[in-house]
């Protein structure tokens, strides 16, 4: 288990690294979409093996950094790949940069994901916009003692992907001439894919599409008070909804595709975010 004190510990790691920089926004880069972090401007790359108690990212195609810097104007710090449960994690160590953020100073976190699409009216490359999510008897980051300088014992998760932000990018897209997807993403720990039939109950449950990853670090950003705005990349269509299976490649080879489109499309919404008050950033 961590203590508020290792989470303070990791946050003074990165204020010596970074100055007086002060964060806004964290924004999580799902695989394949690691990219946007060089759009980054000024940036101070931070690798997650020097923070202490951050998990390392095992995945080949997340670089594993913390990047901070300027993005449209906002003040960014940027996970350039994420860490999952099934890499060996638990939901707490997963959630453990979300905590770390917050103590940083960020109060918005856009969070992003390859996922499979579960409904059939999706298609691969599409975008969607994440209304809601799915868990089910996955493990949770808020199981064990609560740290109350990160919020209560009890969760409120009626509006988890803010309603107010997902209006900006609906517009967002609108402007842009994007099609934009919105639905519920359903999560399971993975690293296997999931079954015809698990990907059946996931659609007859309300899942639009599924993932291995996004919900942990979400469950954690509201308990400590970021509003979120969350987006899926369709990578694939999730198995049992076409008869080739799943094609090692394909996530990244859909991501690769799509990516000047889904970058513009955060950057854009990044802009739109509302300013924290002016004492807040004093």
């Amino acid at each position: 288990m961590l203590n508020y004190e290792d989470y303070c510990q990791a946050a003074d790691l990165l204020r010596s690294r970074i100055g007086g920089f002060s964060p806004e926004v964290l924004l999580i880069l799902g695989t394949g979409i690691g990219y946007l972090a060089e759009s980054i401007e000024d940036p101070v790359v931070v690798p997650y093996r020097e923070v202490p108690h951050m998990p390392v990212s095992t995945a080949s195609s997340h670089a594993g950094n913390f990047v901070f810097g300027r993005l449209a104007g906002r003040c960014i710090m940027a996970m350039q790949g994420r860490v999952h449960i099934y890499e060996g994690y638990t939901a707490e160590q997963v959630a453990f940069p979300v905590r770390l953020a917050r103590l940083l100073g960020c109060r918005d976190m856009i969070v992003t994901n390859a996922a499979g699409a579960v409904n059939y009216n999706y298609h691969v490359g599409d975008i969607m916009l994440i209304s809601d999510q799915i868990r089910l008897f996955d493990p949770d980051p808020l199981i064990g003692p609560n740290i109350p300088q990160f919020g209560d014992r009890w969760c409120d998760m009626s509006d988890v992907y803010c309603a107010q932000y997902r209006d900006l990018a609906r517009q967002a897209a609108c402007d842009m001439g994007i099609q934009l997807r919105e639905g519920v993403y359903f999560y399971f720990t993975g690293p296997q894919f999931e079954t015809p039939a698990e990907i059946r109950a996931a659609r007859m449950l309300g899942g639009d599409a599924i993932g291995m990853s996004t919900v942990p670090e979400v469950i954690a950003a509201v308990h400590c008070g970021l509003k979120v705005l969350g987006f899926s990349l369709l990578t694939n269509m999730a198995a049992g909804m076409v008869k080739t299976a799943y094609v090692p490649g394909e996530v990244s080879r859909t991501a690769e595709s799509v990516k000047d489109t889904f970058c513009a499309l955060v950057t854009s919404c990044l802009s739109r975010l509302p300013h924290p008050p002016a004492t807040e950033r004093s």
